[in-house]
């Protein structure tokens, strides 16, 4: 291979090495906002797998209690929790 072509390809591989730099940058600010959503939804995940036995009790909850009597029930448990907390 001749010095021209050596540096041919230097040239070449200099200006792929850039322009995916500029890809990579371009791809992680696009991808910014879903991996703050996901990172929110796996410390959601985290709490589930934490507590296996309030989460079934809460889905049980919802399964068999009415829109209403939910909203109701959640808004007594809340208060308990906020005078429990001071």
């Amino acid at each position: 291979m001749s010095r021209r072509e050596e540096q041919s390809l230097a040239a070449r591989r200099e200006e792929l090495v850039a322009r995916s730099g500029e890809q990579r940058r371009a791809l992680i600010a696009a991808v910014g906002p879903f991996t703050r959503k996901a990172a929110a939804f796996d410390r959601i995940l985290a709490k589930v797998r934490e507590h296996p036995v309030l989460t079934a009790a809460g889905i049980g909850a919802v399964a068999l209690l009415s829109g209403r009597r939910l909203v109701s029930l959640a808004t007594r448990v809340l208060t308990i929790y906020a005078l429990i907390r001071r």
